[in-house]
């Protein structure tokens, strides 16, 4: 029964961690053609506003956890995601943040002290800096880490987790207002919401008329965690973004995720697999891919068809899903049909 539970919170922790961070554990910020062993990878890096705004303050702002936040000084900041920051970055305020969460890898943040641990928040790595804002989200932890860091009388905003496109926006200016630079964020969330425009208007048409069903898996071989995404798993919105069918969502999958069988995938029948990277390389690659019960089976499986986005980006929902997308569709569609 013990091990049944550890089991259970094994898979839930990491399905969490998933969806808050996008797992970044490896690299971000491009994708990897995984049916060879080319890479088209881009540099990880974000894309600042030209202009660095100058933050008007203070401001009041609503938090996600029912209390209201005001903001006196953007002078040093900690988002608690790797999302989050990257939005702050991207809106031209990196020089203001003072530390990162492990999922932040992009190349800009590199140098900052991490703050976390396997997700968990340091409440007293977050305080030994300083920090006049601390910018969390919902499933940020644990519970006695956030009180304490709000305890101490630093300003502590807590923002819902992004699960699809139409989050990028919201998760923009909501961020940008209680950083006090409203502007800077409508101009970043105008540009991303062109880029991501842009890629869909590349996506051609189905051939067969038949959109490709693509199935979300996520791997930690090293701790034998093979899932399966299903409707909640964050990737549905993307991938039908992508002009692609969530197979774990059209097979009836109403979970975030389910442990991979033969059978499910079965169901599943998709025509490609995504993957996050890391969790590609954590199985060995497409040879070792193929050997798990199922996928050899599956269309996906016989004609060798995977596509993989670096962990620290896939399902961040932010300014680089334009990039995102991109990678998708590339390859997705690599004939261009």
């Amino acid at each position: 029964m013990r091990t049944q539970r550890l089991a259970g919170a094994v898979i839930s922790v990491l399905a969490l961690a998933l969806l808050a961070t996008g797992c970044g554990d490896g690299d971000s910020g491009g994708g990897a053609k995984a049916k060879g062993s080319e890479s088209t990878a881009t540099a990880d890096r974000v894309e600042p506003l030209a202009t660095a705004p100058a933050p008007e303050l203070p401001v009041t702002v609503d938090s996600a956890d029912g209390t209201k936040v005001t903001v006196t000084s953007a002078d040093r900041l900690v988002p608690l995601t790797g999302s989050l920051n990257e939005i702050v970055f991207t809106l031209g305020l990196g020089e203001h943040v003072v530390a990162r969460d492990i999922t932040a890898t992009f190349e800009q943040a590199a140098k900052l002290p991490v703050v976390t641990r396997a997700h968990d928040v340091s409440a007293e790595s977050v305080l030994s800096l300083r920090p006049t804002l601390v910018i969390a989200e919902t499933t940020t932890g644990p519970a006695e880490a956030v009180d304490q860091i709000r305890d101490a009388g630093i300003p502590l905003l807590v923002v819902e987790p992004a699960k699809s496109l139409d989050d990028v926006g919201k998760r923009i200016t909501t961020v940008a207002r209680a950083l006090g630079v409203d502007a800077a964020g409508d101009e970043l969330s105008a540009r991303t919401a062109e880029r991501i425009a842009s890629v869909q208007q590349r996506i051609p048409a189905p051939g067969d008329g038949e959109k490709p069903r693509v199935a979300f898996l996520y791997l930690r071989g090293s701790a034998s965690v093979y899932l399966l995404g299903g409707r909640d798993s964050g990737a549905s919105s993307l991938l039908e973004a992508a002009g692609a069918v969530d197979a774990g969502k059209e097979s009836g999958l109403d979970k975030d995720f389910t442990a991979i069988t033969s059978e499910a995938l079965a169901k599943a029948a998709p025509d490609a697999i995504l993957l996050m990277t890391k969790g590609l390389d954590s199985v060995g690659g497409p040879d070792g891919l193929v050997k798990i019960p199922g996928v050899a089976e599956t269309p996906a499986g016989l004609d060798r068809r995977f596509v993989s986005v670096d962990d620290g980006v896939l399902l961040n929902y932010g300014p680089r899903t334009d990039q995102v997308l991109a990678s998708l569709v590339e390859q997705l569609y690599p004939d261009g049909e």
